[in-house]
């Protein structure tokens, strides 16, 4: 049975092939970009934990493991990374380049049991996007993975979709109202999150917080 959202992944392994390991490779179109979304994901473990305290941080949608090159380049001592990614061809040269971290080629929503626990997980660009699916396929998809990952994170998890607040919605991208999501969380997962709307792009990041 072919999954809905292999679409998706699809749609990504066609960037690496076109592009190579750049941020046109994931579809990030603005370099300028990639660097801000790093920093405001990473903000979650900056708000919620001392600067010396070692805490362990899952990139789910890993790609080719940009995360971890700007974590190394801005010497984040504190963090110690794994990525993991539902494709093959992303894992691959993630750990080619970075031999020394473990990678996970998982896809949750059939192995749940097979991934850790971890203290932070940060899930950038994994939402951003819907393709063909409609919002009632790719909402259903986002809730199930987000309450997949709420049960893996012993801290928080991050993550960022589209935002309403736009000229125009496009149909290949998934733009989330603030209420539906505030609905979603407050009712399933916690009451504990913070929506951060300050950094400039047409998204949002969350971050879902675990007491």
């Amino acid at each position: 049975m072919k999954k809905i959202y292999g679409k998706i992944i699809e749609h990504y392994e066609s960037c690496l092939e076109k592009h190579g390991d750049n941020h046109l490779g994931v579809d990030w179109p603005k370099l300028e970009d990639v660097d801000k979304r790093y920093k405001v994901m990473l903000d979650i473990i900056r708000l919620n934990e001392a600067n010396d305290h070692e805490v362990s941080l899952l990139d789910f949608g890993c790609g080719t493991a940009h995360l971890l090159a700007y974590i190394q380049q801005h010497n984040f001592q504190n963090i110690v990374y794994s990525g993991l990614d539902i494709s093959q061809k992303f894992v691959d040269v993630a750990q080619e380049k970075y031999p020394n971290n473990s990678f996970y080629c998982i896809d949750i929503l059939e192995a749940e049991d097979s991934l850790d626990h971890f203290d932070y997980v940060i899930m950038n660009g994994v939402f951003t996007e819907k393709r063909e699916l409609s919002y009632a396929e790719m909402w259903d998809y986002f809730t199930k993975m987000i309450s997949i990952i709420h049960n893996k994170c012993n801290k928080g998890f991050s993550f960022n979709v589209m935002s309403k607040n736009v000229d125009w919605e496009r149909e290949d991208l998934f733009h989330v109202s603030h209420d539906a999501l505030s609905q979603f969380l407050c009712q399933n997962l916690t009451r504990d999150y913070v929506i951060r709307n300050d950094y400039g792009l047409y998204e949002y990041t969350v971050y879902v917080l675990k007491k």
